[in-house]
């Protein structure tokens, strides 16, 4: 069955840096797009970034461009995010998903995404 696994999360001060991984199994995950999502308490999931599945382009929300890098090897069949320059408002829970369209594009909107992971919590302290 798919199981996508994050791992990465934690506690850090603001301006450190963060890098998470999604470890994907049970499809073939180099033709599925994936992304990142997150959810703070209170509000609802937004989307975070997303690559294609031949790795050739990535989107990333405003909020986190310049800061935060989405990467993935097929190889390994796992998802990167690494983030930079972390604020308090980036503090959440955050979710790796998979597209629900194989070979399809990056779509910023949770629907899109057919699979996700349990989540992994991430804390910046200001």
């Amino acid at each position: 069955q798919v199981q996508l696994v994050e791992s990465g999360g934690g506690l850090v001060q603001a301006g450190d840096s963060l890098r998470l991984s999604c470890a994907a199994s049970g499809f073939t995950f180099s033709t599925y797009a994936m992304a990142w999502f997150r959810q703070a308490p209170g509000k609802e999931r937004e989307f975070v970034a997303g690559i294609d599945w031949s790795v050739k382009n990535t989107y990333y929300a405003d909020s986190v461009k310049g800061r935060f890098t989405i990467s993935r090897d097929n190889a390994k069949k796992t998802l990167y995010l690494q983030m930079n320059s972390l604020k308090p408002e980036d503090m959440a829970v955050y979710f790796c998903a998979s597209s629900r369209w194989s070979n399809g594009g990056v779509v910023n909107y949770a629907s899109g995404y057919g699979y996700w992971g349990q989540g992994t919590q991430v804390t910046v302290s200001s």
